[in-house]
């Protein structure tokens, strides 16, 4: 691969260069996380139209739309491994090409049953392995002073379920049930050839040579695996739980369209999105810690005032979206952690541990929340866990986590050593 010239750099104050294809590699990570994640969440917006056409109770609705869930998240931890082998150019073209056969069996055979739904949203989980192939892509072409930017960007490309939440009720309503299956599996198609046309990993990528059991042994033993899966479960778990759980708790809760729920869910998705790059750009002049302790305070404060049921308008409105901000950008800092503190070779495998945290932190909150309202017909008693369990994640940044970063400052950047790129890692 021909070395990118100067005039296709991007200077950054440390006077580190930054490739101009960074940003072009950048931009495509983010595309096919968006385009796979898009296919994801395709099930979550259907929920209580196939609680309705099946009689499925509430648990049964929360089990339809957390096994895809589930499954992307504990995925993400051999798909994380195979990317720190095989690299992000190999690994993305296969993640979207295989996402496509379960995308069509639920489109046109596997709606028609919750047994077949299951099985279609089982497979559908692949998709959401995405992300644990991106990180690594992208940390391995920006410098750790631009990581927490980056990947917060990349980060942002979750809003692919915001163009499932708002796209397919309208296109079922208006076409059919196979209508928007159709058109996700010729999108993520289409991104599967581009992608291994035009997608490259870094020059200079470090290629792990031990083994995968060895390796993700090696990944276990890091500090930084365990504190950011802990912090990702609750921060990207809870924007993955309201993303998919949030039309049904407004139509349930306050008697809401499903069009409108969606849309309103579409929103809360976007705010969490725009929030995930400035929480990695907060970072990289803050530290993570930092933006890690305001997120979490935020999310105590949202979860506390909404477990009372306010008023939807406005009360209601602002927690939810103050939590939606909190929780985008909490995401976006964990990462800026992890690609700051994690070696060079282990980026993925740490990425899929961690990613999978975050997921399985999203599997079991609509469970819970929705066996406590089939149990006492309120949401209150699930919300006051959130907050519980956001506060404790607070104190372990604000103790643990903080420790172990050196107090999650970062230095200057004019004059800073770059004594951590061992740990971090070197980029082209």
């Amino acid at each position: 691969m021909v070395q990118p010239s100067t005039r296709e750099s991007d200077r950054t104050g440390s006077g580190t260069p930054v490739p101009g294809r960074a940003w072009l590699m950048l931009a495509l990570a983010t595309i096919g996380f968006a385009v796979n994640f898009w296919a994801w969440a395709l099930l979550s917006p259907l929920g209580p139209r196939f609680k309705d056409t099946l009689e499925l109770s509430s648990f049964q609705q929360s089990l339809l739309v957390a096994v895809p869930v589930v499954v992307g998240s504990l995925g993400r931890i051999p798909v994380g491994a195979l990317t720190d082998r095989f690299g992000g150019r190999v690994m993305f073209p296969i993640v979207s090409a295989a996402t496509i056969a379960p995308v069509l069996y639920l489109g046109l055979a596997g709606h028609s049953s919750l047994t077949a739904l299951l099985v279609g949203g089982f497979f559908l989980g692949i998709a959401g392995t995405a992300f644990a192939v991106g990180v690594p892509l992208v940390s391995a072409w920006f410098p750790p002073e631009r990581r927490g930017l980056a990947i917060g960007v990349f980060g942002a490309g979750m809003g692919g379920t915001a163009i499932s939440a708002l796209t397919t009720v309208k296109l079922v309503d208006a076409n059919g049930m196979s209508t928007p299956f159709l058109i996700t599996a010729a999108v993520l198609a289409v991104y599967a050839v581009t992608a291994w046309l035009l997608l490259r990993d870094a020059p200079g990528r470090t290629v792990p040579t031990e083994p995968l059991v060895r390796r993700l042994a090696a990944t276990a033993r890091l500090p930084i695996t365990w504190q950011a899966s802990a912090l990702y479960a609750v921060a990207f778990g809870g924007y993955v739980a309201f993303s998919v759980y949030l039309p049904t708790y407004l139509k349930t809760g306050y008697g809401l369209t499903q069009a409108d729920a969606a849309n309103r869910m579409a929103g809360f998705v976007l705010l969490a999105v725009a929030m995930r790059p400035v929480g990695g750009w907060l970072s990289d002049r803050l530290g993570p810690v930092r933006v890690l302790a305001g997120s979490l305070s935020v999310v105590v404060v949202g979860a506390v005032a909404q477990a009372f049921t306010p008023a939807l308008a406005p009360i209601g409105t602002i927690a939810f979206l103050a939590m939606a901000a909190a929780l985008g950008a909490g995401s976006g800092a964990t990462f800026a952690l992890v690609a700051l503190r994690t070696p060079a070779d282990q980026v993925g495998s740490v990425t899929g541990v961690v990613g999978a945290a975050g997921g399985l932190g999203g599997f079991l909150p609509p469970l819970v929340m929705g066996s406590l309202y089939g149990e006492y017909g309120t949401y209150a008693a699930g919300l006051a866990l959130l907050a519980v369990v956001a506060a404790a994640a607070l104190a372990y940044t604000l103790t643990g986590v903080r420790t172990a970063a050196g107090g999650g400052k970062r230095k200057p950047r004019a004059g800073r050593r770059h004594r951590h790129h061992t740990t971090a890692g070197t980029t082209a």
